[in-house]
């Protein structure tokens, strides 16, 4: 069996794989969000100077977050990043998402494969329960990539989070392992019995 075929069976996704975003990335992911400040409008502020780079990094080293950026198999070129913010556990085990496309492979589907791939590390590895994403009205690419990967609407919320300099209404959308399949998971150690 071919090396990519035993990736593909591993991960499931035959086109993308995921990785922590390192120090090393810098000047790919900031030519990547420069080529993209159209496409991320008012829904998404990425880091565009390696001071704000450096900053953002030393958020993900943290406890309680990650970075992962969605690579192209084929080539390691960086395709998209998710952001799993605020890992809360305890009776909780619940997560934010955070995600953005880059211009160059954006609408080629490869985001749709690194959420799934996200969602099975969340789910399986870090054993978490539920994970929200906090999307604008407006953003149908964001809002239609929830909605295939399988999470249902919980409402909106006014002027929720602050980005592109103003208090912006989000759309609140969940997904549990129960949700994705994967409920017979082990829970979490810090889960408590009852």
């Amino acid at each position: 069996m071919a090396q990519d075929d035993e990736a593909r069976q591993a991960d499931g996704s035959p086109r993308v794989t995921l990785r922590p975003l390192t120090g090393d990335d810098q000047d790919e992911f900031l030519d990547l969000v420069n080529a993209s400040t159209a496409l991320h409008g008012p829904y998404m502020s990425l880091p565009s100077t390696p001071e704000a780079f450096r900053a953002y990094l030393a958020r993900y080293e943290q406890p309680g977050e990650e970075a992962l950026l969605v690579c192209l198999r084929g080539t390691g070129a960086i395709a998209g990043v998710v952001n799993i913010n605020s890992i809360i556990r305890g009776r909780f085990q619940s997560a934010s998402l955070a995600y953005a496309a880059f211009a160059p492979t954006a609408g080629q589907g490869y985001m749709s494969e690194g959420l799934g791939l996200v969602l099975r590390h969340a789910f399986e590895e870090l054993r978490l329960h539920r994970l929200e994403a906090q999307i604008q009205p407006g953003n149908h690419a964001s809002l239609n990539l929830v909605k295939r990967a399988g999470f249902r609407s919980e409402g909106c919320s006014p002027e929720l989070l602050f980005i592109d300099g103003a208090w912006r209404d989000h759309e609140r959308w969940a997904i549990t392992t129960s949700m994705a399949g994967l409920a017979h998971l082990a829970p979490h150690p810090t889960l408590p019995e009852r």
